[in-house]
């Protein structure tokens, strides 16, 4: 039987790995569908401490995960198909089932995207899902974020303070954030809310992105929008649905407030699958180290 596995190969899990193997806990780390988790879907990290020249998020990742292997983590490819708790049981994609003593779950949350195919060709590329990820790249260029909410509102402020012009596209007519958010965006002078449009195609040169084609949702014309960048706050989808534990109404696991502990014994959570508000490297790394800990903590008391 593994004392800790760990689902998930961001920097959550890939923290949680390094804890794990220097407190001897011999941990064996499935890394998913993504390995290195959604930060790879950018190019260069800025704002992770230590690097103040950047640094390409492949190039991180990459070496959270020897450092880890490096101190003993099992680290194998494959994703959970199936996960039963009391005994703890795992299911992986090429039939192996792995019963462990502690489980870490940090299969992280997706961006909703659109679901355009030009979308996809610029990922990375100009389209962004992470506004404090990526907007310092936009410094004095012109922008445009797709949503409504608190969310996009938020980040909307963010871009108006590095963005020479900053486009919101509102599908309807109103926004969904709080009142207060919604002052803050329309007193903001370098943001420009295109009230019920939504975007159809996003324009590039092969390269990065040139524009976005909008249609209006009330006469269905059409327009182009010349931008340098395209940035998505329509929401994030936790990768929850195999857990049978407590779950917020968006479907994050529920964890004790300073803790990585689930509503099951001996399971424990870490990154963006517990956290709906920061989605930072940064948080999701410390999360991975809270859960490493607990998970430590938890063995010794057995």
């Amino acid at each position: 039987m593994i004392r800790c596995l760990i689902l998930g190969g961001g920097p959550a899990g890939y923290t949680a790995a390094i804890y794990a193997a220097r407190a001897g806990l011999s941990p064996v780390l499935y890394e998913g569908m993504q390995p290195g988790g959604q930060l790879t879907t950018t190019t260069i990290v800025e704002n992770f401490p230590g690097f103040p020249d950047g640094v390409d998020a492949w190039t991180l990742m990459d070496s959270m995960k020897r450092q880890a292997a490096s101190f003993g983590a099992d680290i194998r490819s494959g994703s959970a198909t199936a996960v039963s708790f009391n005994p703890i049981r795992v299911t992986i994609d090429n039939g192996e089932i792995i019963e462990a003593q502690t489980l870490i779950i940090a299969t992280g949350a997706s961006a909703k995207y659109l679901g355009l195919p030009s979308e996809e060709k610029y990922r990375g590329a100009g389209v962004s899902a992470c506004a404090t990820c990526d907007g310092f790249f936009y410094r004095r260029k012109t922008v445009a974020i797709v949503g409504g909410g608190d969310t996009a509102c938020e980040e909307a402020m963010y871009l108006s303070g590095l963005a020479s012009k900053v486009y919101m596209i509102v599908r309807r007519d109103v926004f969904r954030a709080s009142r207060a958010m919604q002052d803050k965006v329309l007193s903001t002078e370098n943001i420009e809310v295109l009230w019920h449009n939504s975007p159809v195609e996003v324009l590039g040169d092969g390269v990065a992105v040139t524009g976005v084609r909008l249609r209006d949702n009330i006469d269905q014309s059409e327009r182009e929008l010349a931008i340098d960048g395209l940035f998505l706050a329509i929401g994030h989808h936790p990768n929850s649905e195999l857990f049978d534990l407590e779950k917020d109404p968006a479907g994050y696991i529920v964890t004790v407030p300073g803790s990585s502990v689930t509503s099951v014994p001996g399971v424990f959570a870490a990154g963006d699958i517990q956290d709906p508000r920061y989605r930072q490297a940064i948080t999701a790394a410390a999360s991975g180290c809270i859960a490493a800990r607990d998970a430590e903590s938890y063995l010794m008391n057995l």
